[in-house]
């Protein structure tokens, strides 16, 4: 077979290496080794070739706002953001929403990044940053998928006609119901607020994406009333608890029950190590808690895991770059995972499983899958999340959609090499 682009010479993040992989019609056709001609070669030279990273929880809607009304979160609370951003979104126009996001996913595909889920606010009844990102979802699809999640960002009880809104934008593009129970004004509204999103979501045929005890009280039993409802309405599977701080909280005994049940619900869960870490323990004196959900036994449970960005460059994190392989960096030391196992998953974090949580099917290392592959400056997936390393080639559908060369240091040293490579020069001795 004679291939439209062929990657020589990749290793794979199963351990395989000096694999080619060739792409016919903006598929893969064929795995291998030295596989025949091609149009267009790239010579990968043992470097890393992956599936896109996949952000399953973020917020495009915000995303390079930081001090756009000349205030800053400096209390860094979770709080602190949300009353900043009521006061920010009332006055940001169609074109404000459009052109930041458009630049968010142009720094996304430059770093790999081929697929988002993004919450959208729709307090506002016009539902306006909501319809500027499905604007916005199809622009970009040549390029990035973009799933959109109806965010009650004031809480699903702020007004009676939410559901209706809700409704309505799952009608113009929005992909997933969302929610954020820990900010009703009672835990028996956030209970309640549960119970309805669900059963939308269920009339809709619709994916649920719920920010769930957000916050540092071990008594925040959201998810528990999100694992019942998701049995009750038969949506396993379809189902992400996010954030889930509270779980670092919790009572041992109850936390192991919790992660049993949701298990059995099929409940998936996204982990947001920066900002979390971030804004949690805000209220702590020492020692301060880092509220992240307990990754190593929802994983032992058999739940899915995504590591996501959340934020960058507004009301509620002051930093960020769109580098999931930040993202994983932080998660792997933070959750104890820097064992070979712990690593692993923590690579699958924000490559295959997002993308099976989002339901990305044509993601993946096989015949017949798109061609969206990600080659990094790295020879495996421990030594790219160490290195976080340059994406040398993006390729979107068989076409190489960004490049960025790899990094090379200039020396001026006596007696030794005039250069350095990362990637080559940083080996442990005799290994």
């Amino acid at each position: 077979m004679s291939f439209d682009l062929a990657l020589r010479g990749v290793n794979l993040p199963t351990g395989e290496t000096g694999v080619d992989i060739g792409v016919k019609d903006g598929l893969i056709a064929e795995i291998g080794h030295q596989l025949g001609p091609a149009a267009q070669d790239i010579d990968a030279a043992g470097r890393l070739a992956t599936t896109p990273f996949v952000d399953a929880h973020f917020h495009l809607d915000a995303t390079l706002s930081l001090g756009m009304n000349g205030e800053r979160n400096e209390s860094g609370t979770l709080a602190e953001g949300i009353a900043l951003w009521g006061r920010m979104a009332p006055g940001i126009t169609a074109e404000n929403y459009r052109e930041r996001a458009m630049r968010y996913c142009d720094i996304a595909v430059s770093q790999g990044l081929l697929a988002i889920r993004t919450h959208v606010d729709v307090t506002d009844r016009e539902l306006l940053a909501a319809r500027t990102l499905a604007e916005v979802k199809r622009e970009v699809v040549p390029y990035l998928d973009l799933q959109l999640v109806a965010f009650p960002q004031m809480g699903f009880f702020c007004r009676e006609d939410m559901a209706d809104s809700i409704r309505e934008a799952l009608a113009f593009g929005v992909d997933v119901v969302g929610g954020a129970p820990h900010l009703e004004r009672t835990a028996e509204l956030g209970r309640a607020s549960i119970t309805a999103l669900c059963e939308i979501a269920a009339e809709a045929g619709a994916m649920v994406d719920m920010h769930c005890d957000e916050n540092d009280d071990p008594q925040s039993r959201h998810i528990e009333a999100l694992t019942y409802e998701t049995q009750r309405f038969g949506l396993q599977g379809r189902v992400v608890g996010s954030h889930l701080t509270s779980m670092h909280s919790m009572d041992n005994a109850y936390a192991a029950r919790l992660i049993r049940l949701m298990a059995e619900a099929e409940m998936q869960v996204v982990v947001n190590p920066a900002v979390n870490m971030h804004l949690q323990g805000r209220y702590d004196d020492y020692p301060k808690r880092r509220g992240l959900a307990r990754v190593p036994e929802l994983l032992a449970a058999g739940c899915r895991v995504a590591f996501a960005q959340d934020c960058v460059l507004d009301p509620w994190y002051p930093l960020g770059r769109a580098d999931l392989l930040d993202i994983t960096w932080l998660a792997a030391h933070a959750c104890h995972l820097t064992d070979t196992t712990g690593l692993a998953a923590s690579f699958d974090a924000v490559t295959r499983a997002p993308a099976e949580l989002m339901g990305l099917d044509h993601f993946g290392l096989r015949p017949s899958a798109s061609a969206d592959l990600v080659v990094l400056a790295a020879a495996d997936p421990l030594e790219a999340i160490r290195l976080r390393p340059a994406r040398t080639h993006v390729i979107r559908r068989g076409v190489v959609i960004a490049e960025t060369p790899a990094a090379r240091s200039a020396l001026s040293l006596p007696n030794r090499p005039s250069a350095l490579n990362p990637a080559v020069d940083f080996k442990i001795s005799g290994a």
